[in-house]
C-alpha cells in the first residue's frame, strides 16, 4: 500500500469531521469548496481540512480510495458523506447539522 493511501486513512481515522477541499476554509480556491465550507461552518462545529492543491498525491489518490471522483469530499466518523451538492442539500434539510453535531459530541466524549 502506498504511503499516500496510509496518510489518507490516517487523516480520515484521526478527524471525526474532515473536508478534503481546494484551498482553505478562509480562502477556498473553487466555488464548490466555498459552498461546502459555508454549509459546514453554519453547523458551528470545528472541522479539519486538507488542501488538496498543496497535496497533489492526495489529490490523485483520494478519488480512487473513496471511489468518488470530485472535490470537495466530506468525511464524518470515517464515512464519506459526499461532495458539494450532497453537503449543500443536507445543510438545507437539516441533516448535515445533525450528523456534524453528533460527530462533534462524540469527539468531545472521547
Amino acid at each position: 500500500m502506498s504511503n499516500t493511501i496510509e496518510t489518507i486513512q490516517e487523516q480520515i481515522n484521526n478527524n471525526d469531521i474532515l473536508l478534503y477541499m481546494k484551498g482553505t476554509p478562509r480562502m477556498p480556491q473553487c466555488g464548490f469548496s466555498a459552498q461546502a465550507v459555508q454549509a459546514l461552518m453554519s453547523c458551528g462545529e470545528r472541522f479539519a481540512f486538507v488542501n488538496i492543491l498543496e497535496n497533489p498525491d492526495i489529490r490523485a489518490e483520494l478519488p480512487k480510495y473513496a471511489n468518488w471522483p470530485t472535490f470537495p469530499q466530506l468525511w464524518v466518523k470515517g464515512e464519506l458523506v459526499g461532495g458539494c451538492d450532497i453537503i449543500v442539500e443536507m445543510a438545507g434539510n437539516g441533516e448535515l447539522q445533525s450528523i456534524i453535531k453528533e460527530a462533534a459530541a462524540s469527539a468531545d466524549e472521547e
